[in-house]
């Protein structure tokens, strides 16, 4: 084995412009191969993020709780009392599953799930309401699920309204139909939804999830590809020693070209085919969320690759990103207003991309707005950009630094155990 060292000729800007072009198409080649050729990055590069959306928005897909189950302590067993308990049963969010008997068969049927709330009819109900005095329905919600304590909560309030017009009008002895109706709504309102106006939580969650989608698969199988590299080059060290790989320039782009090609289809299907598959809102414009996903997939590509550098082996890089993954859909302000976030966790949350990504996807996607409207996360996806690929050259600097330190430190080896060799026999022929 001969290795040898030749001095770069002197050539002009352009020689060496077509020369880093064409190390750069070499990277991005053997990147390209390499993805292919791994199981591991192929399953997190592509059927993940295929499959993952599906997952979650078929989840979704019935986007309003209705037919919460509902148990009925009804005492005072009059036509007021089963009055109320027919029209909760007849509104679309709750369903009388059962009447208990007491208070402690219900909150037995409640520990047990068969029922998430429990209506309570105090055994004076109509007894208060015929001496016009103000009577109580207890409501008892399971707060562990927010939408199902909502859905709970809400037919009860709705039906006790009601009920109030009802027996306002009965004792107002008004002589028309309109003064009924006043009597009923003095003061009128028309309930307009603005941006999710099916009030889905699918159509309200699932925005963010597909941009951390994006960003974490993209992380794992930079990483993953990142671990089969310095497992199969010979000094176990991420840059193999090679002609084309000299350049860190080249060696950046070249790896990003490969990741954004994949991405870019990825993306693509993530914003444009699932929300359109489901009915999920899409109020975006073309020039919009181009202009958004184009800085927002490059700060994930450079992200990637910078954290690539510091983890060594594959199976940190799964840890590290399904540790991260709950927290930064926090952390972004999707799930949980952004205002309310500490500030400490929102400095720790502006280090990821997707914590811009995410708003301003939201914005774009699902309430129509344009580039002027998120100007703020615009700029901070490039500035992501700018700061992630310095980043990046920085590290990857190291490791070709750390590659030829490697192969300098085996040439001296090498040559010491040559050395020795050599006088060893020179030894034994003296001796002789």
């Amino acid at each position: 084995m001969f290795i040898y060292h030749r001095r770069m000729k002197d050539k002009g800007p352009l020689s060496r412009i077509a020369e880093g072009i064409s190390d750069a198409c070499y990277v991005w080649w053997q990147e390209m191969r390499n993805t292919f050729k791994d199981e591991g990055v192929i399953i997190f590069f592509l059927i993940v993020p295929i499959a993952y959306p599906l997952l979650y928005s078929w989840v979704y897909n019935n986007e309003v709780v209705h037919e919460v189950p509902v148990a009925v302590v009804d005492n005072s067993h009059s036509a007021l009392s089963r009055d109320f308990i027919r029209r909760c049963d007849a509104s679309p969010d709750v369903r009388i599953a059962c009447h208990a008997t007491d208070m402690d068969e219900a909150k037995a049927l409640m520990s047990s799930q068969e029922v998430r709330g429990i209506y309570y009819i105090p055994s004076d109900f109509s007894t208060r309401q015929g001496r016009m005095q103000q009577t109580v329905v207890s409501v008892y919600c399971d707060m562990s699920l927010m939408l199902t304590y909502k859905a709970v909560y809400q037919a009860a309030l709705l039906v006790s309204q009601e009920m109030n017009s009802d027996i306002q009008v009965a004792v107002s002895g008004n002589q028309t139909d309109r003064e009924d109706e006043i009597m009923r709504m003095p003061l009128a309102y028309e309930e307009v939804p603005i941006f999710n106006s099916t009030g889905g939580y699918g159509n309200f969650i699932l925005p963010g999830v597909l941009m951390l989608i994006l960003q974490q698969t993209l992380v794992l199988g930079i990483g993953l590809a990142a671990g089969t590299a310095r497992e199969t080059n010979g000094y176990k060290e991420l840059i193999p020693i090679s002609k084309h790989y000299r350049g860190v320039f080249r060696i950046v782009l070249g790896k990003a070209l490969c990741y954004m090609m994949i991405f870019s289809v990825t993306a693509a299907y993530l914003t444009l085919v699932v929300p359109r598959i489901f009915g999920f809102a899409a109020l975006s414009r073309p020039a919009d969320l181009l202009g958004v996903m184009l800085p927002y997939l490059l700060a994930c590509v450079f992200f990637g690759m910078t954290v690539s550098c510091l983890i060594r082996y594959r199976e940190n890089v799964m840890l590290l990103v399904v540790f991260m993954s709950v927290p930064l859909l926090f952390l972004s302000g999707v799930s949980w207003p952004q205002s309310d976030i500490p500030w400490f966790w929102q400095a720790v949350s502006w280090i990821f991309p997707s914590t811009f990504g995410v708003r301003a996807f939201v914005r774009v996607n699902s309430m129509g707005a344009g580039l002027s409207d998120v100007v703020t996360e615009y700029r901070m996806l490039w500035l992501h950009v700018v700061v992630y690929f310095c980043l990046a050259c920085g590290v990857y600097r190291y490791q070709i630094y750390l590659s030829r330190a490697n192969l300098m430190r085996r040439l001296r080896d090498l040559r010491h155990k040559r050395a020795v060799r050599r006088k060893l026999r020179h030894g034994v022929g003296k001796d002789r």
